[in-house]
């Protein structure tokens, strides 16, 4: 089963330091990585900066279109307003048939903010309890946020994402 995982993190710089922790998980397959991304919010920045992690995935990542879209409902379209409320009322729909939905984008909003980051992990094969400890190892003392996807999901969100 994949999960969509999201880590907190109370420093800008946390969610790619914590990435540099992954990869070593990665190497000694504790973790399979399909696909992650990162979020980093300088305290004094209006919108925070994202970045998907390519070399953290082994070929088979989403099109970075997936970060985009999400990354679109929970940072931008508070922001934009009501203005395109009805445009991406169908893309929420779509990411809520795929496991993603209103109370995690809200949860993952009011929760990364000025001065924090974010790590975004689609996996498998981990040890959550294990993930986090070798979070922490590294110094950090991240906050778990958690959406796991079925193998239906997980392939209407390859579909979506594909087309």
């Amino acid at each position: 089963m994949t999960t969509l995982t999201v880590w907190k993190f109370d420093s800008p710089d946390g969610a790619d330091n914590a990435a540099d922790t992954l990869r070593s998980l990665a190497k000694q397959e504790l973790i399979s990585i399909h696909d992650a991304a990162t979020v980093s919010w300088k305290p004094d920045a209006k919108k925070p900066k994202t970045r998907q992690l390519r070399n953290l995935t082994a070929g088979g990542a989403m099109s970075g279109m997936f970060w985009g879209m999400l990354f679109g409902l929970i940072f931008l379209v508070p922001l934009i307003g009501a203005a395109i409320g009805a445009a991406t009322g169908a893309l929420a729909g779509s990411l809520t048939d795929v496991g993603i939905d209103d109370d995690f984008i809200k949860s993952v909003r009011d929760k990364i903010t000025p001065g924090t980051s974010a790590l975004f992990l689609m996996s498998s094969d981990a040890v959550v309890d294990k993930v986090k400890a070798a979070i922490e190892a590294g110094g950090h003392k991240p906050e778990l946020l958690q959406s796991n996807l079925s193998a239906e999901q997980e392939a209407a969100l390859r579909e979506m994402m594909s087309s």
